[in-house]
């Protein structure tokens, strides 16, 4: 590996003549400004692309390069969802399959099985699941949605499809029962009716059972929707109707009539049988339970309300909340279990939703987070007329799956394997990561285990059906999220699952925040001062960096071993001054006093508190309190730097828009809407801190327009539609500080001329600094904040801030006039008032109130802007810069930060460390990082940071069109001691071969904006490839990823599209309408990686993956799990002779005769229409019609058959084997007493 080019910093004057190289065309197809430069224009959500200065040694490098991406490697496909399914409304399982299936208010299927089998499928309709049917042992599924459709769900393919729907046009749909081995499903409606549906036609049977036939004639009243159907365990002829209003009907299905009717005056909720048949318990709206013998249905045979006081004498007893559902389930060797939802006390308001389990005289309530939605009891036997031996319940929360065991007294719950907890808190940011080294896994996992909760059942999770394999992808996978609580989770990602590996929570640095505090953080937000706003990690080094909405960063590193120190915390100053920029007035005005007598010190940290006014106005006072005392903090990620901005005369900071972070570098950069921040996080101090509007050298392409220091108070609801980005940062609250609030439209009109009078005339040719500007640079030494006490960094040297070279002459400017013998004198302007002294007050001792003392020569790249008029749309907008608006704010977001060894300036010969910084009015600019040479002295000697000029990129590759990848640090653990004893030499790899001594162009540096992309070489700086991606919409999301071990620009477009592009050429691979931006949780979590992959959330609780390559897409059947595996279903227990003749119907019962066509007729046209599937199994893909459809059909109908035959030859032979034992012992009991005479018996 290439050793690391550092330099040290020097106050030796440097000369250099730099030439004036602006770009000034915006990219959204004005791009004639550039000579030779060609450019096409598209529309919708593609454009053109060109070629620009194709000649020279750029024409030379471009045709080394050989892309093999093609077309034929993209192909767009969802992949996996993970989380728990949001709005949860039915749930269903298979007792043989060991499957679990969840229906959603969204029309949303998720079947689950062992971990690595999850399953999803929708509804074309979107309509809400109402309640879900398994065939049991079959593989099939039968759902009815709201919008009274039964559909049938194929599950013997690994992405379930619909083979048949049944809509009903006249009636509601209220409940659904399917009884065990039969292919007739019972329907209920709100009518009160009850239909009868063939499973395998999926045609609606001639039999009805009216509701006027169902209960006495003598009745007025309609008795409601149908809430209960079932059949009896007993006998299968007879179906158990239960109605709203209290009334069960159990009906003789043969003989068409109601053998008994049983009334209560309460509403019924639910019913279930015990299964000998005999009895049935019904669930009531007062909190009640009542329990009915067939024998006597003239009253309950047992009434009881759980949760309800003992009534006093002669008192009726007191009435609960309904009892929603309930479950009576028997045990052969110990007492049933009666299990139920509701049923609470009214007097108990504050208590949270239960689960009541009632197992002899002993009754458990278990309460839950969130209410409850739908429970199942998992038992042994999946038939009813068996004990049936319960051993688990499955309990469907709002935002919840629990499984709690109950084959242990204290009822504990099953381990989750899924993640379904993704959700704990909100997610407010994702980041994804494909490929990383192998290790980190295993690491995570391994701390991470240690801070798992305890308590579980000790048994396996019971849900295990279904098959899974690893597949052919198996590199590893981590997908990192942040939550709203401050906390971070790392979850393995790998061969299309998700298990959660690590949680670290950042709130532990902070002081929690005692009732009544906390005035401070809301002005920024209401609630959720922890949020997390911005993650970045390096895998290599371990390195991981946050930002939260509270305007702070903290530093991680990773480390194996505890430890027990301080948290070091540093305050960063950071605003953004426009007010500065000299206003011309026609009245010749005296030269600027002498300020610097007038103007107290202060350091860029903003460390030193002051408050103006008497203690009304807040300044430099962190929204958060970062913890003073010693704290432990055990193995895994430990706080490096916490980094905060502060207060600035009355305003909060605002919100961080962008992050970077070097483990190489040991530096820090982010920025906001106020401007950028550069942190050395090895030595705790702040490099640079300065306004956006300060990054620039003095021909800055916009003028900014003054404003009220008090205006970003006043939040108006037009604010939140800006442009581009600035609308899809999380809603945390109402009255959240969006990343780019204020960035409306800007002034275009020229730089006065008393303005430009000001500039030097030479400002291209340096000069040497003078004695005060270098005395602004020496003696701004940050402070850090440690243990409540202020001071300064024991360091070597000092920390210095070096400015560009072709603005030190501005800086001879201190009292009015130009030291420079170049520089004309600048005696018009206005005079600073008293109030200008206070905002000249912050710039410190030495500094100029002029904007352009600090600002940096950049290669200035316009993109383009939103125009006024479309702001209605927020979805699609056009961006020019050449429009003003009546509503301006001048501020300018830092959107993007980028570390990488390139050339600092146009035409170098060497590349060094460089950060390149993209702001929100598509100007980049790249500084110089000047590092200490040796690797000891890195500790100690400072880093000195350079603005200057240069090209704008996000992404760079070498000439050979490799992707480059940031420097980084070979991570170390900081607090392994025999490490520290070595030597402190840091292990660095650059990633970048340094450039030949040939002359040529040695770097491909690629931009995007939200309308084009553009890729330069370097160090000539020749534009080469423009390519213009969107001209009605916008792009949210930008990366460059690695496929097939090529590069390529990925995109993510506000209108749905997503689109790839081959790199450098620009060339389209892809465009998909793929997804309608209907929510901004999209737009803020939408990340590319690697491979392929992609994610975004989907909703409040889901994760959606999916992938862009078409390898990906080919292996994604083999990495599936498969939702049914062939089980044989378990033999029914022998109920014997005698139970069978005296504890049952003998005759048995021909479902097919009574509801087929032959005898129940035809049912009616107008109640129910048939709609073929779609899908179906595998083979019917090819199906499509003519000859081979019929021969497709009729070998699957074959196979049907060629099933049900076998079925029936194995149900035959089982009875001839029974037939033959009953023979024998038959034969044997006559040969017993055939000799015996009738008074020996």
């Amino acid at each position: 590996m290439p050793t690391p080019r550092s330099r040290r910093g020097s106050l030796t004057p440097v000369f250099l003549k730099m030439k004036k190289f602006n770009f000034r065309k915006v990219l959204d197809g004005l791009t004639a400004s550039s000579p030779g430069s060609g450019s096409g224009s598209g529309s919708n959500s593609s454009g053109g692309s060109g070629a620009m200065h194709p000649g020279g040694t750029a024409g030379v490098l471009r045709e080394e390069i050989q892309e093999t991406l093609t077309s034929e490697y993209f192909h767009i496909c969802k992949t996996v969802r993970h989380g728990f399914p949001y709005q949860p409304t039915a749930l269903a399982f298979d007792p043989v399959q060991k499957t679990l299936a969840i229906g959603t208010r969204t029309g949303a299927i998720r079947i689950l099985g062992r971990p690595g089998v999850d399953c999803y499928c929708q509804h074309e309709s979107g309509a809400a699941v109402l309640q879900l049917q398994f065939l049991i042992n079959e593989g099939a599924l039968v759902s009815a949605s709201s919008d009274d459709t039964l559909h049938l769900w194929n599950l013997r393919q690994k992405r379930p499809a619909i083979l048949h729907s049944l809509k009903f046009n006249r009636e509601r749909i209220t409940y659904c029962h399917l009884p065990f081995q039969s292919k007739w499903l019972y329907v209920g409606t709100e009518r009160g009716n009850t239909h009868i549906v063939n499973i395998e036609s999926f045609i609606l049977s001639g039999y009805v059972i009216m509701w006027n036939k169902a209960i006495e004639l003598s009745t007025k009243t309609h008795p409601g929707p149908v809430v209960h159907l079932s059949d009896s365990p007993r006998d299968e002829g007879k179906l158990l109707i239960g109605y709203e209003n209290g009334t069960v009907v159990f009906w003789d299905l043969k003989s068409k009539r109601a053998e008994l009717r049983v009334y209560y005056d309460e509403a019924i909720h639910s019913i279930d049988w015990h299964h000998e048949g005999k009895q049935f318990m019904c669930s009531h709206s007062d909190g009640s339970l009542t329990l009915w013998n067939l024998k006597s249905p003239s009253r309950p045979f047992q009434t009881t309300i759980p949760h309800g006081k003992s009534p006093r004498e002669g008192r009726k007893s007191e009435s609960c909340k309904p009892i929603l559902k309930v479950e009576y389930k028997t045990c052969r060797n110990s007492e049933p279990f009666i299990i139920f939802s509701g049923g609470l006390s009214y007097d108990k308001a504050c208590r949270r939703p239960s689960l009541t389990i009632m197992h002899g005289k002993a009754i458990t309530v278990l309460e839950m987070d969130h209410p409850i939605v739908e429970f199942l009891t998992l038992c042994e036997t999946p038939y009813p007329n068996e004990f049936q031996e319960p051993y688990a319940v499955v309990v469907l929360l709002e935002k919840d799956l629990i499984v709690v065991d109950l084959t242990q007294s204290n009822f504990p719950i099953f381990e989750n394997p899924y993640p379904m907890d993704i959700h704990e808190s909100p997610v407010t940011c994702t980041a994804y990561f494909a490929d990383c080294p192998p290790d980190l896994i295993l690491v995570l996992y391994s701390i991470g285990v240690k801070h798992k909760k305890q308590g579980y059942s000790n048994k396996e999770w019971p849900i295990t059906g279904g098959a899974w394999n690893l597949g052919t992808q198996t590199y590893p996978e981590i997908i990192i999220t942040g939550h709203a609580d401050g906390s971070i989770k790392f979850w393995d990602a790998s061969a299309i699952t998700l298990q959660m590996l690590y949680k670290l929570k950042t709130a532990k640095v902070f002081e929690k925040q005692k009732v009544g505090e906390g005035k401070q953080t809301c002005e920024i937000v209401e609630e959720d001062p922890y949020a997390i706003q911005m993650i970045y990690w390096c895998p290599e080094s371990r390195i991981f960096c946050v930002s939260g909405v509270s305007a702070y960063v903290i530093i991680y590193k990773f480390s194996r071993h505890e430890i027990t120190t301080e948290i070091v915390s540093l305050e960063v100053r950071l605003q953004y001054d426009v007010e500065d920029i000299i206003t011309p007035e026609p009245e010749t005005s005296p030269p600027f006093p002498d300020l610097s007598s007038q103007l107290p010190s202060r350091s860029l940290s903003g460390s030193t508190n002051t408050v103006a006014s008497e203690g009304v106005t807040k300044d430099s006072i962190p929204c958060l309190n970062v913890k003073t005392r010693p704290v432990r903090m055990p193995p895994g990620y430990q706080a490096e730097l916490v980094i905060q901005l502060v207060w600035v005369d009355g305003e909060p900071p605002q919100q961080i828009t962008s992050l970077a972070v070097s483990s190489a570098y040991g530096i820090v950069a982010f920025g906001n809407c106020n401007g950028l921040a550069v942190v050395d996080f090895i030595q705790k101090t702040v490099l640079l801190s300065m306004g956006t509007i300060d990054l620039y050298r003095s021909s800055d392409l916009y003028q900014r327009q003054p404003r009220s220091p008090r205006k970003n108070k006043q939040f108006i609801a037009d604010n939140f539609c800006m442009r581009g980005l600035s609308n899809f940062y999380p809603d945390l609250t109402k009255r959240i500080r969006t990343s780019y609030q204020s960035l409306t439209e800007l002034n275009d009109s020229p730089v006065p001329l008393e303005l430009e009078r000001c500039k030097s005339p030479t400002s291209g040719l340096a000069t040497r600094i003078p004695e005060a500007a270098a005395g602004f640079c020496r003696n701004e030494i940050p402070a850090v904040r440690h243990r409540n006490q202020v001071h300064h960094l024991p360091v070597k040297g000092s920390r210095k801030l070096s400015l560009p070279t072709d603005l030190k002459a501005d800086l001879d400017h201190v009292n009015g006039h130009y030291t420079s013998p170049t520089s004309q004198s600048c005696s018009s302007g206005k005079r600073l008032s008293s109030a200008d002294v206070s905002k000249v007050n912050r710039w410190g001792p030495g500094r100029p109130p002029f904007r352009k003392a600090q600002s940096a020569a950049c290669m200035e790249i316009s993109l383009p802007v939103t125009t006024e008029e479309s702001r209605e749309n927020s979805y699609n907008r056009s961006r020019s810069s050449s429009i003003s608006s009546i509503d301006k704010d001048s501020k300018e977001a830092i959107t993007a930060l980028y570390f990488m060894e390139s050339f600092a300036r146009k035409n170098d010969s060497t590349i060094s460390p460089c950060l390149f910084v993209g702001t929100s009015l598509g100007m980049v600019l790249i500084i110089s990082l000047n590092l200490p040479s040796a690797d000891e002295q890195r500790f100690t000697e400072p880093v000195m940071v350079l603005p200057s000029g240069a090209v704008l990129t996000f992404s760079c590759m070498d000439r050979t069109g490799a992707l480059m990848q940031p420097p980084y640090e070979v991570w170390k653990d900081p607090n392994n001691i025999d490490e520290n004893e070595k030597s402190l030499r840091r292990k660095l790899v650059m990633n970048c071969p340094s450039p030949s001594q040939d002359i040529g162009d040695h770097q491909y540096t690629i931009i995007c904006s939200e309308k084009q992309a553009k890729v330069f070489s370097l160090p000539s700086q020749t534009c080469l490839y423009v390519h213009n991606i969107t001209e009605t919409s916008f792009i949210l999301q930008a990366d460059v990823v690695v496929l097939c071990n090529s590069a390529c620009l990925a995109c993510f477009c506000a209108n749905g599209h997503i689109m790839i592009m081959s790199l450098p050429s620009l060339r389209p691979m892809l465009d998909v309408n793929y997804l309608p931006l209907t929510d901004m949780r999209i737009a803020r979590t939408f990340c590319f990686t690697n491979e392929g992959q992609a994610l975004y959330l989907v909703s409040p609780t889901e994760i959606q993956r999916l992938t862009y390559s078409q390898e990906m897409c080919d292996n994604l059947q083999d990495m599936l799990g498969d939702l049914f595996t062939p089980i044989e279903t378990p033999e029914a227990q022998n109920r014997g002779f005698l139970k069978g003749l005296f504890g049952g119907s003998g005759q048995t019962f021909d479902r097919e005769e009574l509801f087929g066509e032959a005898s129940a007729g035809k049912a009616s046209r107008s109640l129910a229409q048939h709609i073929p599937g779609p899908g179906g199994i595998e083979g019917m893909k090819g199906a499509a019609g003519g000859v081979m459809g019929e021969l497709t059909r009729a070998r699957i109908a074959l196979d049907e058959r060629g099933q049900r035959l076998g079925e029936l030859e194995e149900k035959t032979a089982g009875m001839m084997t029974s037939a033959e034992a009953f023979s024998k012992h038959a034969h044997e009991l006559m040969l017993k007493y055939k000799d015996k005479k009738w008074y020996q018996f």
